[in-house]
């Protein structure tokens, strides 16, 4: 198990160089100089230069990189351009909301999709299996801002059960933080319970198609039985691996949602440095992002021969 562990993680290290790589480059292909945007348009080019070379944007790309990179190995992400604080600390916080708000929705949405993609397979090319298939379809067809958009529409203004902008933070006021993440936590179950849903009936039809699933109902067994204790275990390995898949999409994408609920997470932090060029967050937000990405793939790998016994590891 520990050697699984090792070599996997050793084996992530090439793609996260990579990603860093192809981040550092197309941060910096953006139009826009963080020296010209953050003194204005009205400095002159003397003290644009001298805030560059504070910066350390008046070396070589490749001397940029090596001494980021030495100071990432290290633990220092760098410091943030535009709002000159320490950007380990400001990935820290915002992506602490992101991860609440990701893991919840992806856990409700499993449990969901887990339950609809049984009873659509046991009713396969009937009634309940068109009805659940065509309500998955089109939960996933919705793009995630038209569903927040609607949900604040009618429960934050038309009922007005729920806020519609800002956020309380649990260490402020526990009673209130939960009610900032309701609807954005909604939108991405209604997204993702879709996907996971055909992921799960695809599989748990496979499943029941096979011997010994006949076997368990000629043994007299019921339904509830044959599809929770012995279909179940065996056909949630695939969703599964969709589950490790949503999560690490959602944590590179979840800027959408949190821009509509005007949300201080991680995908906002994104977009805002991107606009300030503020590359050592930008830097800082996607390699966290793709180091988070390896760590959710390597538990779900884990993961896989409690759910399906055939799969050892060696």
């Amino acid at each position: 198990m520990i050697g699984f562990v090792i070599k996997r993680i050793l084996g992530a290290i090439p793609t996260v160089l990579l990603v860093s790589i192809t981040v550092f480059l197309l941060i910096r292909s953006i139009p826009g100089d963080p020296a010209e945007i953050m003194l204005g348009e009205a400095a002159d080019p003397a003290s644009i230069a001298a805030f560059r070379a504070e910066l350390g944007l008046d070396k070589p790309l490749p001397v940029q990189f090596v001494l980021w990179a030495k100071h990432v190995l290290h633990g220092d992400l760098g410091q943030s351009i535009f709002l000159n604080q320490p950007v380990a600390s400001l990935v820290w916080q915002r992506l602490l909301l992101s991860a609440s708000i990701i893991l919840i929705a992806v856990g409700i949405a499993t449990v969901i999709a887990v339950a609809a993609g049984l009873f659509a397979a046991w009713q396969q090319d009937k009634l309940g299996d068109i009805a659940v298939v065509t309500v998955a379809t089109f939960g996933l067809s919705l793009p995630s801002f038209w569903i927040g958009l609607l949900l604040l529409l009618v429960f934050g203004i038309k009922f007005g059960w729920l806020p519609v902008v800002g956020y309380v933070s649990f260490s402020d006021d526990p009673s209130r933080a939960w009610q900032y993440l309701v609807l954005p936590v909604a939108t991405l179950v209604i997204v993702e319970v879709g996907v996971l849903t055909r992921m799960a009936r695809a599989s748990a039809v496979e499943v029941l198609r096979l011997e010994y699933i006949t076997h368990a109902r000629a043994k007299g067994l019921s339904e509830f039985a044959v599809l929770f204790r012995h279909a179940l275990p065996n056909a949630f390995a695939p969703t599964l691996t969709m589950v490790g898949l949503v999560i690490g999409t959602l944590l590179g994408g979840i800027a959408v949602v949190e821009t509509v609920f005007t949300l201080p997470g991680l995908g906002r932090l994104i977009v805002e440095a991107i606009y300030a060029r503020d590359y050592p967050v930008v830097q800082g937000c996607l390699l966290v992002i793709a180091i988070a990405y390896v760590l959710v793939n390597l538990v779900v790998d884990l993961l896989y021969p409690i759910f399906d016994p055939r799969i050892a590891l060696e």
